[in-house]
């Protein structure tokens, strides 16, 4: 209506040519005469225009009509939204009672996706139906954009697959944010999922920026329980049941220690054996990605116990050293005492034989009498 409007004014501008023929551009008017002549022309045709009933109904029906169109795509975008989060409430309701865990941040991502994609296509539409109501041909249009949007898709092939493929990972759910994955030989944390690349920060801070189009395998280790498992060596010299023993008592409180922990541990049994050693083999179940956590506080706690058991064989061989040393001292003591007695008393020695110390006066003094003159 309104590109008929437009043309009927065009059409009121333009007069016939001098020579009569109709459609012919007019010539430029030679005098002042002939200028006033074409304006009051235009002007009175354009008055005719706005004082007609009829082009005021038809502007008023097409104005009408595109907010109709307005009115259903509003209607149509929040109707929509509804029916997408129902599905994702129910879907995630279903998936509640299952064994793997399903991230609520999934389910927002795929809303947000599936809203925006909505809301691009429906205003697409209500904008074509509303150039449409305007009198345009939508024909050129279509075919031009066709045109442009076939040579973006060749230049940027890269770039779609990049976006298709981002848009399938988060609508199979394959990983979400905070998961551990490994995409080819990178292994990290997922920080950030886009629909053109994915981001991953490994143990050491090294941040990988990956295109979504070359991720074609994934191994994700946050989906589902883990499983930890320890070899523990023991020497050969130390008894099986003894080992098994002091293993199993070692790891009774790590369930409760632990809310990672998922289940209390299990001895599996020999795993290997030498000549100087054989090695015990433990698995629990634990927390995704806690595996190296896990198995170091599992080491941890044998360890301490070993070494309790060390300490306390060592203990117990001093004590039973030191009472056998006593013991051997206690009877070693009556048999001295029965040698003392049964040993004869040594006589004490008269004269010249006895000590100085115990020699009298008389004894000491020596008889100069019997010594010859010439001693004197």
């Amino acid at each position: 209506m309104i590109y008929g409007f437009l043309n009927a004014i065009t059409a009121a501008t333009g007069d016939k040519a001098e020579d009569g023929s109709p459609g012919t551009s007019p010539e430029v008017p030679n005098t002042p005469s002939e200028t006033v002549d074409k304006a009051v022309s235009f002007t009175q045709g354009l008055w005719n225009k706005l004082t007609d009933a009829a082009t005021w109904v038809g502007l008023a029906d097409t104005a009408l009509r595109i907010v109709l169109i307005i009115l259903l795509a509003q209607i149509a975008i929040r109707v929509t939204y509804k029916i997408i989060d129902r599905a994702l409430l129910r879907q995630k309701e279903d998936t509640g009672d299952s064994r793997f865990r399903v991230k609520p941040r999934r389910f927002v991502t795929i809303g947000k996706l599936l809203k925006n994609m909505v809301v691009i296509v429906l205003n697409f539409m209500m904008m074509l139906l509303i150039i449409s109501e305007l009198g345009y041909n939508l024909a050129p249009l279509i075919a031009g954009a066709g045109v442009i949007g076939l040579a973006i898709g060749f230049g940027a092939q890269s770039l779609v697959k990049d976006v298709i493929t981002g848009f399938f990972i988060v609508f199979e759910d394959q990983f979400a944010v905070g998961d551990v994955v490994q995409i080819t030989t990178f292994k990290g944390t997922v920080e950030v999922i886009g629909l053109r690349t994915t981001r991953l920060r490994n143990w050491n801070g090294e941040v990988y920026v990956i295109p979504n189009g070359i991720i074609t395998n994934v191994t994700n280790f946050s989906l589902a329980d883990a499983k930890a498992v320890i070899d523990i060596p023991m020497s050969a010299e130390r008894p099986l049941d003894e080992a098994t023993h002091l293993v199993a008592r070692s790891l009774e409180k790590v369930h409760d220690k632990n809310a990672k922990v998922l289940a209390p541990p299990n001895i599996l049994g020999v795993q290997a054996m030498t000549t100087g050693e054989y090695t015990l083999r433990i698995s629990v179940s634990c927390s995704p990605n806690a595996q190296a956590e896990v198995e170091s506080m599992i080491r941890g706690e044998i360890k301490r116990a070993m070494e309790r058991d060390d300490a306390l064989k060592q203990a117990l061989a001093e004590e039973s050293e030191r009472n056998a040393q006593t013991e051997d001292e206690a009877k070693a003591k009556p048999e001295e005492a029965a040698k003392a007695d049964t040993a004869p008393v040594p006589q004490k020695p008269e004269g010249r034989g006895k000590p100085e110390s115990e020699k009298t006066d008389a004894e000491k003094t020596p008889n100069t009498e019997d010594k010859p003159h010439s001693a004197q």
